[in-house]
């Protein structure tokens, strides 16, 4: 056998490629959120968070999948998603590029709720946000090892695109391979909060390109407000409206303690409601961003420590973050400590997530509350074990 022919039979046993067509192609969606201010950030923030953080915003975006998207690589600042197949419907897509926008923004908006932190400090200062680019046209899929590789010419169109003509930093960019597959009428009503613009750009080797873009700007209307420590909040006795979970407990234990308790990641299992270990870096306990897993029932949660905060008056947040959550997508968890007296504390539980991973109103209905009771079990097993601890 040849050099070539051994190097083509080794290519053969190594990995595949996926055709559903004479030419080696298929039809598939491109979809790339790329963050707008990233290098900038990167370079000029100082603080050496910030590379840590946009990991985090990287992850965000990733969560945020609405659309069963496959995630192709992630290229510094900006993921590739990529589904095979016939193109998702405008109001599909518009549901998507939400849902990735506000889940981003808001977590933004978490961190900068530090005032004394130099990242919050350099967030307010260089704005990250997003801009999105879709894309609809024909890829060759290769399996490489273990790894998927898309090519052909719609690939470095989207890719391209990233850098175009359009003033601001945030917004959607629909090429025509997109917006020709959807009836005009439908494009019209699901980008009815917003104006769909066209636009152009030109490009060496690729010529004129054309396309349609959204300003995401109009959506900041519907980010949550931010929760500072000791920030009015009720609760819901029917849980779910508006994307939070409440359930609130009395402690009789000073707030400071209550939150080394919760805090204290070796004792997560003790209280959370049918956990039965929790695992974590030793090495790292303790640091804000530190990340550990928690035994239960038959599976795990992931948790990230996110933020502390205090205010004058005594009262703490505490945050966490809540990483492959698969019906609930990009979930926080807040822990609100309010001083009742100097040995006694209020502590409301609060869940945040950004949409329920499930099309099944009703299972949507019972997994809330599930949940709700959930957390209701942990905080009053929360109360025995600070009790006994006195």
């Amino acid at each position: 056998m040849g050099v070539l022919e051994d190097l083509r039979a080794r290519r053969r046993r190594i990995g595949t490629v996926a055709t559903s067509a004479f030419d080696g192609q298929q039809p598939a969606l491109l979809f790339i959120p790329d963050i707008s201010g990233f290098t900038r950030f990167i370079e000029q923030s100082g603080s050496p968070q910030a590379p840590f953080l946009v990991a985090d915003l990287l992850e965000i975006l990733i969560e945020a999948n609405t659309l069963e998207l496959e995630v192709n690589e992630i290229q510094g600042d900006a993921v590739l998603f990529y589904r095979l197949g016939p193109p998702p419907s405008a109001r599909e897509l518009v549901q998507q590029c939400r849902r990735i926008y506000l889940d981003f923004q808001n977590y933004l908006l978490l961190v900068e709720q530090d005032t004394d932190s130099d990242l919050a400090a350099a967030l307010r200062e260089m704005v990250l946000t997003l801009k999105i680019v879709v894309h609809y046209g024909r890829v060759s899929v290769a399996r490489i090892r273990h790894h998927t590789k898309l090519m052909g010419h719609d690939v470095i169109v989207v890719h391209r695109l990233l850098k175009n003509d359009i003033s601001g930093a945030e917004y959607i960019l629909l090429t025509e391979g997109y917006t020709n597959t959807q009836p005009r009428a439908n494009l019209a009503r699901a980008f009815a909060w917003t104006r769909l613009l066209p636009g152009s750009t030109h490009y060496d080797y690729l010529g004129h390109t054309p396309y349609h873009y959204a300003y995401l700007s109009p959506l900041r209307l519907l980010l949550n407000a931010p929760s500072l420590p000791g920030a009015t909040s009720t609760n819901e006795p029917m849980p779910g409206h508006s994307g939070r979970l409440k359930v609130r407990q009395s402690l009789c234990v000073p707030a400071e303690y209550a939150l080394r308790v919760v805090s204290a990641l070796r004792l997560r299992h003790c209280w959370l409601a049918g956990a039965t270990a929790s695992r974590f870096d030793v090495s790292k306990a303790g640091r804000l961003g530190t990340s550990y897993k928690v035994a239960l029932l038959n599976g795990q949660i992931d948790f990230q420590t996110v933020q502390i905060l205090r205010d004058d008056d005594g009262r703490y947040t505490y945050v966490e973050k809540i990483s492959h959550f698969r019906l609930f997508p990009n979930a926080l968890l807040f822990f609100h400590f309010e001083p009742v007296t100097e040995r006694n504390c209020l502590l409301t539980l609060e869940l945040r997530y950004g949409h329920i991973a499930s099309s099944s109103r009703l299972i949507r209905f019972g997994q809330l509350r599930r949940l709700h009771r959930f957390l209701g079990q942990s905080l009053q097993e929360l109360a025995r074990l600070v009790a006994g601890g006195r």
